[in-house]
This record gives structure tokens, C-alpha cells and sequence, in this order.
């Protein structure tokens, strides 16, 4: 069984709309208090100390507050802050590595965005997040849109719980929830708001339109 996780409004705090540890912190809160389910910790720009900084004052700001602290790809800043979850790509240590070294209990997510890549999913895995469904200026190195369509047929491939990523805002997050998918993930939608807090409840209300 995988482990559980509410992957319905999942935050990925970015580094260049939130440059300092303290930020994502503010950042975080306010989106948990409008309704955020999940927040990961992706900054790949930063030294892995900086990283770790903004790591520890996150874990401890959550605390308490049910919601999971996810690390996009650094197993060892997520060990050292006993972060809830570890994300990868299809180009970081592969999923079984990464359980064997994280334990069982950890929430573990994979990045698929083709079918080919749905091949790599194995037992290993706890959720998927799939993408990017729209273009997306946030993550460099992301893929080409797959749009809506295909997120559908990914998402019908797998019993895993699914979110999905990648260029969602207020705008497209009912549609794109009508595919299906169990969550959406956003960056720049509360990130980049001048109210993460009132940006985060008006996401919550286009879920639950798109239930």
C-alpha cells in the first residue's frame, strides 16, 4: 500500500519568487492556511546549505500542521530535516535507491510526463506527478506541455494517487481536475500572489468545482 497523501492543492515553493528560507516559510503558512495540502521545497539554484536552512524552518513550521514537507530530489537535506517525502525525476536516483536509503515510511514521488516514462513506475512509488500539463517558465528543464488529453491517459495507467503540474493557475485548475487527477500543483499561482493566503482559497474553490 502506498503511503497516504492529500495531493489535492500541493505547493512547490520556488527559489526565485521566494529567495529567502524566511520567505518560503511565510510563504508555506499562508498557502497551509488557505487550504494548501502538501509543500515541497525545490530550489535548485541555492547552495545545499541555503537548502537546508529553508528545509529545517519549514519542517518546524509545519509542524503540527498536518501537512507534509516534501524535498524535491536531495535525499540528504530530507534525512537531515526528517522531511515527510523525497520527489525525483526521471534524471535523479532512481525510485528503489532512494527507498532503500529513505525507509518505508517516507513519501516517495516520481515525475512522469510521456508514456514512456510511465514504464519507470514501480512499487517503489507512493504518488505521480505528472507534467508539465501547460507550458511553464518555472522549471527550467521541464518538457513539452503534454496538455490535458494526455494527462487524462496517463492518469487512467495508474492506481497511484496523481497530481499534476506545470503552468497551472486559477485559470485552468477546474479542467484540469476534470481529468481526473488527484491534485493539482502550483508554483507561481501562490508563490509569485501578493497574497499567497487569498491565492491558495481561490485555488480550493476551482478544486472542488473540478471534483
Amino acid at each position: 500500500m502506498p503511503n497516504p497523501i492529500d495531493l489535492s492543492l500541493y505547493l512547490v515553493l520556488d527559489a526565485n519568487l521566494c529567495p529567502t528560507p524566511e520567505q518560503m516559510v511565510e510563504t508555506a503558512l499562508e498557502a497551509v492556511r488557505g487550504g494548501a495540502t502538501v509543500v515541497q521545497l525545490r530550489a535548485p539554484e541555492w547552495k545545499k546549505r541555503k537548502q537546508l536552512d529553508a528545509a529545517l524552518l519549514l519542517k518546524k513550521a509545519l509542524c503540527g500542521t498536518g501537512v507534509p514537507l516534501i524535498i524535491d530530489d536531495h535525499l540528504d537535506i530530507a534525512l537531515i530535516c526528517r522531511a515527510d517525502g523525497v520527489h525525483v525525476g526521471q534524471a535523479d536516483l532512481p525510485v528503489n535507491e532512494v527507498r532503500k536509503l529513505m525507509g518505508k515510511n517516507v513519501i516517495i514521488g516520481l515525475s512522469v510526463g510521456s508514456q514512456e516514462e510511465m514504464q519507470t513506475v514501480t512499487e517503489d512509488v507512493d504518488y505521480l506527478g505528472i507534467g508539465p500539463v501547460f507550458a511553464t517558465t518555472t522549471k527550467k528543464d521541464a518538457g513539452k506541455a503534454i496538455g490535458l488529453q494526455e494527462l487524462k491517459a496517463l492518469k487512467k495507467q495508474t492506481s497511484l494517487p496523481v497530481v499534476a503540474i506545470g503552468g497551472i493557475n486559477e485559470s485552468n485548475a477546474k479542467e484540469t481536475m476534470l481529468t481526473g487527477v488527484d491534485g493539482i500543483a502550483v508554483v507561481s499561482a501562490i508563490c509569485g500572489a501578493a497574497s499567497p493566503y487569498e491565492a491558495t482559497k481561490k485555488l480550493r474553490a476551482e478544486i472542488k468545482d473540478g471534483d
